[in-house]
């Protein structure tokens, strides 16, 4: 009986990791995106006009990241 409880405890508390996780990875794709030259700058980059598509931030806390 003991067993059963332990047993049940750990399965829900991997569960709940596992829909953690999971939302963690939902908002860490999500975030990727697109930034505006003031932001660019103002996180410590600079703007990469030399890419082939679109501009893209250098350097600072956007770094990689397109520019509108």
């Amino acid at each position: 009986m003991r067993i059963r409880r332990i047993l049940a405890a750990v399965i829900a508390t991997a569960a709940l990791a596992g829909l953690g996780l999971t939302g963690a990875a939902t908002a860490t794709a999500s975030s990727v995106s697109s930034v505006t030259p003031g932001e660019c700058t103002d996180g410590g980059g600079r703007i990469d006009r030399s890419t082939p598509v679109l501009p893209t931030c250098r350097g600072g806390k956007y770094d990689g990241q397109t520019v509108d």
